[in-house]
């Protein structure tokens, strides 16, 4: 398999690994967009959070919130962003289900995520499409 990411979870690329289990790995991305950006990984590959099993994404989700408590204790962030993109439409670039946990320390740092409204919505109009 070609995925950069199995690939890391079989030890043919080395990583910077700070948590290991059974199902999940974590570890530190090579591209640091802030100390301490560690990206969340299954081990059994799966594409995105869509595809997912319910098992192996709450697990995922349980250790992703571990680490991120403990990311901001020891590096002493202000705040953090989890992050999971789904499809390159929404920025995914390795098809292979992550999780990014990027520390904050500063709210004027080169980071930004925004959100700007679109055009209006007709609310109950979604509403009754969503439901």
């Amino acid at each position: 398999m070609s995925c950069i990411f199995c690939k890391i979870i079989d030890h043919e690329i080395p990583s910077s690994v700070i948590y290991e289990d059974e199902s999940v790995i974590a570890f530190l991305d090579v591209s640091q967009v802030t100390r301490g950006h560690t990206l969340v990984v299954p081990k059994k590959h799966v594409a995105n959070i869509l595809e997912c099993d319910p098992d192996t994404l709450s697990h995922l989700i349980q250790v992703t919130q571990m680490l991120a408590k403990r990311i901001m204790e020891r590096t002493n962030a202000k705040g953090i962003n989890i992050l999971n993109n789904t499809h390159e439409a929404a920025g995914q670039t390795v098809m292979h289900l992550h999780f990014h946990i990027i520390p904050r320390y500063d709210e004027n740092d080169a980071i930004q995520i925004e959100f700007h409204e679109s055009e209006k919505q007709n609310l109950e109009e979604l509403c009754a499409l969503l439901k």
